[in-house]
């Protein structure tokens, strides 16, 4: 990244992992090492000011101060569910906004992050598709959603985890954002950053099989794929992509990245949709798919409505009866419990400011304003 030839640019710190900060500083005349003292400062201290790096020389904190600046994205809403969970909207450029969400629990507390503002693979039962698709992140607007929650949190890396888990799973496909994620995620893995181990950071994809592969050589971190359906025909409808990369490409891709890591586990999610994907049928093409990989897990998610969706969540009987089906064939099922629903935080519901791209927002729209006027 060119950094230096416009004196009045302003680098944000905020993009560079560690080898990309140490390359900044070389290359405004510091020794490397500068990097990782000031990297402390923003990822352990969570400090934003130059002048109050203490340990770091006054003439140094004059040049950063001019030539760069660490810059995490604005807060423009946060709001708190009953049972906790804490939802955040932070500002973009040109109206655009992304929501973050914290989940706290007794053992751990997660943060699911976005990648895009909007989503361009449009699945069919995703609020976040639903909104259209305007442009990838930055590394900084996606490990600054980090930054920004460990804030408002008093999260101390070491030492108080607020923030125990990320997860790659809000806003947008994370792999079609390939180089600016796995940089965040250096951050987030990298003990001078967030410090988190391999199996606390989860990326999770609706099956891009060319990046998968490229992602277990790149960085490691946990895998979730995004399946909902067992079967082409229905995964098709409910995930576009499947189009392209269809169940036995991307089947295929996880054995390789299981292969390559034979002490990790991918999570295959789940959303059980009323009619859909929730009969004993689609459990039973789910348990032979699984067959292939026995040392995964599902996690099934009960849908999450929202504004003009034409799908509905299964019965209670019917998920219950879905999940001891799959445990009776010895496939590890987890059943993901709805969280902050009344805040519209839960998976599947987030959706954030997106200036469109697409048409999809306004074929939302008119879906809508023809379902309201038919309720008259």
């Amino acid at each position: 990244m060119q950094v230096v030839n416009n004196p009045l640019a302003k680098v944000n710190l905020l993009d560079f992992d560690r080898q990309g900060l140490r390359d900044f500083f070389t290359q405004i005349g510091e020794k490397p090492y500068r990097a990782e003292q000031v990297m402390k400062w923003i990822y352990h201290d969570l400090e934003d000011n130059f002048e109050n790096m203490t340990d770091v020389g006054k003439a140094l904190r004059a040049k950063l101060t001019e030539v760069c600046y660490i810059g995490a994205p604005k807060t423009l809403l946060d709001k708190a569910a009953t049972d906790g969970t804490h939802k955040w909207l932070l500002g973009m450029d040109s109206g655009n906004a992304i929501e973050t969400v914290y989940i706290p629990e007794p053992t751990r507390g997660t943060l699911c992050v976005s990648s895009q503002i909007g989503c361009a693979l449009n699945c069919s039962f995703c609020s976040t598709g639903a909104q259209g698709f305007n442009r990838n992140l930055s590394t900084a607007e996606i490990i600054g959603q980090v930054w920004v929650a460990a804030k408002y949190l008093g999260n101390v890396t070491h030492q108080n985890r607020r923030i125990t888990n990320v997860v790659m799973m809000g806003m947008g496909e994370p792999l079609a954002n390939f180089d600016n994620v796995v940089r965040a995620m250096r951050l987030m893995r990298d003990d001078l950053g967030f410090g988190l181990a391999a199996k606390r950071v989860t990326l999770s994809t609706a099956g891009m099989v060319p990046l998968i592969d490229q992602l277990s050589d790149a960085i490691d971190v946990s895998l979730a794929v995004s399946l909902h359906a067992a079967n082409d025909e229905l995964r098709t409808e409910l995930v576009p992509i499947n189009k392209r990369y269809p169940i036995a490409e991307l089947l295929a891709a996880c054995q390789r990245w299981v292969a390559r890591k034979p002490r990790t586990s991918i999570t295959f999610e789940y959303t059980l949709m009323k009619g859909v994907n929730d009969q004993p049928e689609h459990a039973r093409q789910l348990i032979k798919l699984m067959r292939k990989l026995p040392t995964c897990k599902v996690n099934l998610i009960p849908f999450n409505p929202f504004p003009g969706t034409r799908y509905e969540r299964s019965d209670a009987n019917d998920i219950r009866d879905f999940q001891t089906q799959l445990l009776n064939a010895g496939v590890l099922t987890m059943l993901r419990r709805t969280r902050g629903d009344d805040i519209d935080a839960a998976c599947g519901q987030l959706a954030g400011q997106v200036t469109d791209r697409t048409r999809r927002s306004a074929d939302l729209r008119k879906r809508q304003d023809e379902e309201a006027l038919h309720a008259i």
